[in-house]
């Protein structure tokens, strides 16, 4: 069985779509149906017609996406979705081959394959630097075979968690094989650099402030964005780590008490419930959950009953709101986490 990536739009636009329908694919709504072409050369005459003034190389490309959405992709194989309007990753299994949805209204949904989603909600931070790169190819269909990347989603599939590759006879573990396909199909040399950077940067962060030491993180943020905060000491905290407000003496609206769980893993509702407490107790306006793995259904659905009172930052979150404060945060955070902006070009290789 094979492990593809299937995008659902630059923005994750068809995201929710595929995952309520069972699809995965989309995109080239300029191509025609391809339900008669078995072949390459039969999905290249279809591109070809529906991308007339392409060039070849371009033409290459799409032909290899395609092809693979059409023949290639096979029963029980493993589809990942990385959503982009949640930031998690979700992973499922072909259930039927190439299908053209020639009544949808939306002209980028139809080009797809039925798939079972048994996973929706796992955390990049899951995933370790190495597969993640594969996962930040900019095509919209791609094979993932690279660094025994099909089996470790296999084990993501089975317990959330990224393993690692596994060691080879005779090889490095930590080499890349060379991808199995036919290069043609240009599936792994297009990265998205901003996705990869991005990763990059949580993953330091993620080992840099394990522990208690993400809440002095999160105060930083805050500070830089106009709270005074008081963190509580290492050890028993009754649900809340950091009380923050405005003003002088930050005892201004709005109050704030803020949790933070460090772990890679998901906490759960029992920790939302105690947060809300804690909020309660201090007569606090609001309350903000850092969970660096991101919270279970359970608790989200928790979250959202609460969601005038209570804020649920997960890495993503967190790492934007530090990125949107990061030149106002202490020099001391500045040396622990150097970071430079800088402009890239970035060829567009993907049909989203």
């Amino acid at each position: 069985m094979a492990a593809w990536v299937i995008r659902a739009g630059r923005a994750g636009e068809r995201d929710r779509w595929c995952l309520a329908n069972g699809y995965a694919g989309g995109g080239f709504h300029e191509v025609a149906d391809l339900g008669r072409a078995t072949t390459r050369e039969a999905v290249r005459t279809e591109v070809e017609r529906g991308f007339p003034s392409a060039k070849p190389a371009r033409h290459i490309n799409f032909t290899g996406q395609l092809h693979a959405l059409r023949n290639r992709i096979a029963i029980s194989d493993l589809v990942v979705l990385p959503l982009k309007t949640s930031g998690q990753i979700a992973l499922g299994r072909v259930t039927g081959g190439y299908e053209y949805l020639a009544n949808e209204a939306d002209p980028t949904r139809r080009h797809v394959v039925r798939v079972n989603w048994q996973r929706t909600d796992v955390p990049r931070n899951a995933i370790r630097q190495d597969l993640l790169y594969s996962l930040g190819a900019f095509l919209t269909i791609c094979e993932i075979s690279r660094n025994d990347g099909g089996w470790r989603l296999e084990q993501v599939l089975k317990a959330g968690i990224d393993p690692g590759a596994r060691p080879r006879p005779g090889t490095n573990p930590t080499t890349p094989r060379e991808q199995e396909q036919d290069p043609s199909d240009q599936t792994a040399e297009a990265i998205d650099l901003a996705q990869a950077a991005w990763d990059q940067i949580r993953i330091f962060v993620g080992e840099k402030y394990s522990g208690h030491a993400l809440a002095r993180l999160v105060a930083a943020i805050l500070t830089a964005e106009g709270y005074v905060c008081e963190v509580a000491s290492e050890g028993p905290d009754g649900g809340v780590d950091i009380v923050a407000g405005r003003g002088p003496l930050g005892l201004d609206a709005p109050k704030i008490v803020v949790q933070v769980k460090s772990q890679t893993t998901q906490v759960g509702i029992e920790v939302v419930n105690q947060l809300l407490g804690g909020r309660a107790r201090l007569h606090a306006d609001q309350a903000l959950l850092v969970a660096w793995g991101g919270i279970t259904k359970p608790a989200r659905a928790q979250a959202e009953s609460q969601r005038f009172i209570l804020r649920v930052w997960d890495a993503e979150a967190l790492l934007s709101a530090m990125l949107r404060v990061y030149a106002q945060l202490p020099e001391e955070i500045h040396s622990e986490i150097p970071l430079k902006q800088m402009w890239v070009l970035v060829e567009q290789v993907g049909e989203d």
